[in-house]
């Protein structure tokens, strides 16, 4: 199984940006898709935003369309989280997770491996 560190994450105003970055070490990182979940405190772990491969393919939940970008660059073992337009309700430790299947999936369980998080905090 490959291994997920996350960063990036920090306390930023709203309306602000961040970019958050997932280095992987330990497997072939460019044969997974990658995706990016987060979890509020009192709620449970959800999907924001996911990636093919190859990079080919994305795909995002409703709350992140139009405001987060996913990418991946497969020669330096990363995918990347950038978010725009930052909301109070952004707030969360956002985990990265790498998926075997190779294809853009949104279920956790689809999910083989995952990072300890990053905590994000938006404030008003």
């Amino acid at each position: 199984q490959v291994q997920l560190v996350e960063s990036g994450g920090g306390l930023v105003q709203a309306g602000g940006s961040l970019r958050l970055s997932c280095g992987a070490s330990g497997g072939t990182f460019s044969s997974y898709a990658m995706g990016w979940f987060r979890q509020a405190p009192g709620k449970e772990r959800e999907f924001v935003a996911g990636i093919s491969w190859r990079g080919i393919w994305s795909s995002y939940s409703d709350s992140a369309k139009g405001r987060f970008t996913i990418s991946r660059d497969n020669a330096k073992n990363a995918v990347y989280l950038r978010m725009n337009s930052l909301k109070p309700k952004d707030t969360a430790v956002y985990h990265c997770a790498a998926a075997s299947l190779g294809r853009v999936v949104t279920a956790i369980s689809s999910y083989d491996s995952w990072g300890r998080g990053t905590q994000v905090t938006v404030s008003s």
